[in-house]
């Protein structure tokens, strides 16, 4: 079962094509990963999904409902962090956190000592005198503090220290082993490869891939490092090896999806000495991004 479903998702503005049939799966208890450029498209997809923008064409469901007609029942059921959180300044975070608690009729006072614990935030000061970092944990806690099943986050560590962003990551799991669902926008690739299961990728209003990280991360390069023992013959190596240094014994290249050849040519080959390095999903990414006609970097997001 998906917990977010789109058919042929599309956005115009005029002339300009937003969002270009995109046909979007995120299953239900994944931590999925959406990514792309400034510009490819995310912040409206999201916008559509939270029924706060109408679609030009195509469908969209979020746990089950339609998410233009079924909007406030929907949004009960969804949490957000906006890219760019705003608050009522004069107020304290702990203020803003009972108004946003006594609309959704949530009664979650014990989650938000909780959250407000976890993530070390003073509550009794006023949100005009938070710092970014201050100011993104209180947007985290009125986000997850309704323990929604769906949480909808949009560059969600943005202003917070490491150690923070650990904090948030384990509860971000915690989440997911509830069977709550996680849709996370991030341009940190490292984070979305330790956290997310799921990744989809939009470039220029389409989506260009989508697909378990792990799949992913088996066509991804890997930094490839051969020495040969001084003197043997060697065989040619695989042509899936490409090779972008070579002197004397050293051979330095890349390597792309799965490895069984390259394991095989190394095993058959006289090697003094190799280092295979882990696969990095941002090589993969970038291609993605770079790929027929390049990022794109001004419009919609």
């Amino acid at each position: 079962m998906y917990a977010i479903e789109t058919t042929k998702l599309t956005k115009r503005y005029g002339d300009y094509e937003a969002l270009r049939a995109v046909d979007l799966q995120v299953p239900t208890g994944s931590v999925f990963g959406f990514l792309g450029p400034n510009g490819a498209g995310k912040t409206t997809t999201i916008r559509i999904l939270l029924g706060l923008l109408r679609a030009t064409a195509g469908r969209a469901r979020v746990l089950g409902l339609d998410v233009w007609t079924d909007g406030p029942p929907l949004r009960q059921q969804v949490g957000y962090l906006p890219g760019d959180v705003r608050f009522y300044d004069h107020l304290t975070g702990r203020a803003v956190l009972q108004f946003a608690d006594a609309v959704r009729g949530s009664k979650a006072a014990a989650e938000v000592e909780r959250l407000s614990s976890l993530f070390v935030l003073q509550l009794d000061k006023r949100v005009r005198d938070y710092s970014r970092g201050m100011k993104q944990k209180l947007g985290l806690i009125l986000a997850m503090m309704h323990r929604p099943r769906l949480l909808i986050l949009d560059e969600p560590t943005t202003g917070l220290d490491p150690l923070m962003q650990q904090t948030l990551y384990a509860e971000l799991r915690v989440f997911a082993e509830e069977g709550r669902t996680i849709l996370f926008s991030s341009h940190t690739l490292s984070e979305v490869d330790d956290l997310c299961d799921h990744v989809a990728i939009l470039r220029q209003g389409a989506l260009i891939e989508q697909d378990r990280i792990e799949v992913l991360r088996r066509r991804a390069v890997r930094r490839v490092e051969v020495t040969l023992a001084d003197g043997r013959p060697c065989a040619a190596p695989p042509s899936a090896l490409h090779v972008q240094e070579q002197s004397g014994t050293r051979i330095i290249g890349s390597w792309t999806g799965e490895v069984t050849a390259l394991l095989k040519w190394l095993a058959e080959s006289p090697i003094a000495d190799v280092v295979i390095a882990e696969p990095r999903l941002e090589d993969l990414f970038l291609a993605f991004y770079n790929e027929s006609g390049g990022v794109a970097d001004a419009g919609a997001n």
